[in-house]
């Protein structure tokens, strides 16, 4: 697990280490460089030693015929079966290292490779006799990738700020992504925040040949049937069990200690418990958080920190605990530093914390549950989607009809803040409704925070165009909650929860694996009936079936509750200060990006509870900070990587 850079096309050997060094943090074991001037490439690596700690896993790496080189970033889960395949078939190994296979896979496959790898990867091989570099990431995304063209080259890198090393590109803003970023809390591949920086969609693949993108080929995608298979409970629950006791297995393979996230959970519980099975005998070391002065509470958050334990007991595992308060906010610009995106969620100081701790304790692989709720169901929104049967039939005027009502509750209560994100857009049709599950606040109100440049730059499409072309990939036919299972893993998942675990976890030199995102069980959970997934309210069905005999009954049937923070608290409390400065109409003015009559509006609703805007106005929050660091070049007190990362 490390961090990859590199270029095709014009640049220099000087370039190249300022983007390496601008990822120091992603790999503390070692470093590597390789500049062929002769045909324009560049390859750059960070390296944390994780499998075949020795010299010998050092890249870039050559093959053994020295026709194909590597820099890569992730792990091979299944290199070991795909290893004694090439060995059959006369290919030749230097290491023990996942990397190498990749190196010989590539030399007998081509691109036809991508279809084989079971793992977590972003890379890059240049072909020496093609005079091609293949650009790859994984099918759900868990290991980042941005590329930025230029007129003469392009660039890649594991992390944004690398390609900032690069004083030639392009700094514009893009309107569509700071629009997103309100809206969604999260920006959909392929934008970022520069016009000139794109993110390799989850599954995609790109051929550049001297410095051009010449073929974009999507390699993998989500397994989305027209129809189900008959699968009777008793089958459903051995082939899931059976699955994702493989799938836990597979992703244990390491030659470091390997712990976990165990946030109590019933997702990061049934990985532990896997685990547990899978090493007898070894106390695996776990990690989790909790919040002092029980503050969770107020805002309808359920404590993790009693079930954490209660599985860690149960399943005698050792539990390292970290406690916070509100000082975490003091983490904020650390925190989007790293993320490198203005993602508006408290939950990534969670996972820099948990990391944290795992790295003091020795510890350099963590699994997680992430994926859980986006392949077997368990997100409120997916409850509300199936209840639209009971009122989608109304006439367009009663759906407007109820929408105005629901916008018309005060958001006081957890409740009443569901209520209407349930009902808010009932006027919408089809597809529109869909991707409207995933906004935070109406459009409307959005462009109502826009300055009138940036909303003059924005496109024809709407917000929600990146979510409805992804739909034309989905079967006509495929249940509607399969549909929009579909938009979790493709943008919800990918551009927000996978991108902030892999961001904070490796800038403590953490890698983390999601065994619940393994192919084969995600194929097998897109094949299952839908009752056998979402049972009325109760999400994930199955897997709590599964895990009965596993876990405590109160783990398995505690609520569902997010991995999060009181923040609508703490922007009353230790955030109000940043709010008024950052938000400031002087602020506001000098950046123009926002509107500062329509944010002065806004936060004012907020403070007196006639709005619940706490998510938004911490995305303003989010979006000026980042242009603070990523475009003015001031860095946190005390970043991570080198003194000045965002700077050339």
């Amino acid at each position: 697990m490390c961090g990859i850079v590199g270029f095709s096309g014009r640049g220099d050997a000087e370039l190249l280490g300022r983007m390496n060094d601008a990822l120091a943090h992603r790999g503390p074991d070692d470093a590597g460089v390789l500049h062929l001037p002769n045909v324009g490439v560049g390859l750059g690596h960070r390296r944390l030693s994780i499998i075949d700690l020795s010299p010998r896993g050092h890249q870039p790496m050559w093959d053994a015929t020295r026709s194909v080189v590597i820099t890569y970033n992730g792990e091979l889960y299944n290199y070991r079966e795909l290893r004694e395949e090439l060995v059959r078939d006369g290919f030749r190994f230097q290491s023990d290292s996942d990397t190498e296979v990749l190196l010989n896979l590539y030399r007998r496959d081509g691109d036809g490779m991508l279809g084989r790898l079971n793992g977590i990867f972003a890379f890059a091989i240049y072909d020496t006799e093609k005079r091609g570099l293949l650009l790859a990431r994984d099918g759900f995304g868990v290991k980042p990738l941005y590329v930025a063209e230029t007129r003469d080259r392009v660039l890649f890198a594991s992390e944004l700020k690398a390609l900032l090393q690069d004083p030639e590109l392009d700094r514009t803003i893009d309107p569509e992504a700071v629009r997103a970023h309100l809206l969604y809390l999260w920006c959909p591949a392929p934008h970022t925040m520069l016009r000139s920086v794109r993110k390799l969609e989850p599954g995609r693949a790109l051929w550049i040949e001297n410095g051009k993108v010449v073929r974009n080929l999507r390699h993998y995608d989500v397994p989305v049937r027209d129809e189900h298979e008959p699968f009777t409970e008793a089958r459903a629950k051995a082939e899931v069990e059976t699955a994702l006791r493989r799938a836990v297995e597979r992703q244990l393979v390491a030659d470091v200690q390997v712990g976990a996230f165990l946030s109590g959970g019933l997702d990061s519980s049934s990985v532990v418990a896997m685990a547990r099975q899978a090493l007898p005998g070894e106390r695996i070391p776990c990690f989790t958080i909790g919040f002092e002065g029980g503050v969770a509470g107020v805002e309808g958050i359920t404590e993790d920190l009693p079930y954490a334990r209660r599985v860690a007991e149960h399943l005698d595992v050792d539990l390292h605990e970290i406690h916070v308060g509100p000082e975490m906010v003091d983490e904020l610009e650390t925190m989007l530093f790293h993320l490198d995106e203005p993602q508006a969620d408290p939950a990534p100081i969670n996972a820099l914390f948990i990391a944290r701790l795992a790295r003091e304790h020795g510890i350099k692989v963590l699994l997680s549950g992430a994926g859980g709720d986006d392949v077997f169901t368990g997100y409120r929104r997916h409850y509300a989607l199936l209840q639209e049967r009971t009122w989608a039939w109304l006439p367009r005027p009663a759906r407007r009809a109820l929408a105005a009502g629901a916008s018309a509750l005060p958001p006081r209560d957890a409740l009443r803040r569901r209520l209407r994100k349930a009902f808010e857009y009932a006027d919408l049709d089809g597809d529109a409704r869909l991707a409207s599950y995933f906004q935070w606040i109406p459009p409307s109100r959005v462009d109502a925070l826009l300055a009138p440049a940036l909303r003059g730059a924005l496109g024809p499409d709407g917000p929600e165009a990146p979510l409805l072309r992804a739909l034309e990939r989905v079967p006509d036919g495929a249940h509607p909650l399969d549909r929009m299972l579909y938009l979790e893993t493709q943008f919800f998942l990918a551009d927000h929860n996978l991108n902030y675990t892999d961001k904070t976890s490796m800038a403590a030199g953490v890698e983390v694996r999601v065994p619940l995102l393994d192919p084969d069980l995600v194929d097998l959970a897109m094949r299952l009936p839908m009752h056998l997934r979402q049972r009325g309210r109760e999400g994930k069905w199955i897997l709590k079936e599964v895990m009965r005999g596993h876990l405590p009954a109160d783990v398995i049937d505690r609520p569902k509750t997010g991995f999060g923070a009181p923040l609508r608290q703490w922007l009353r409390g230790p955030l109000r200060p940043v709010v008024d400065d950052v938000l400031s109409p002087a602020s506001l003015g000098r950046r123009g990006l926002f509107d500062p009559d329509g944010v002065a509006a806004l936060v004012a609703a907020d403070r007196e509870e006639r709005v619940d805007a706490a998510y938004t106005i911490f995305s303003l929050v989010c979006i000026e900070l980042w242009c603070r660091m990523f475009l003015d070049g001031r860095t946190p007190a005390a970043p991570a990587a080198a003194s000045n990362p965002l700077t050339p």
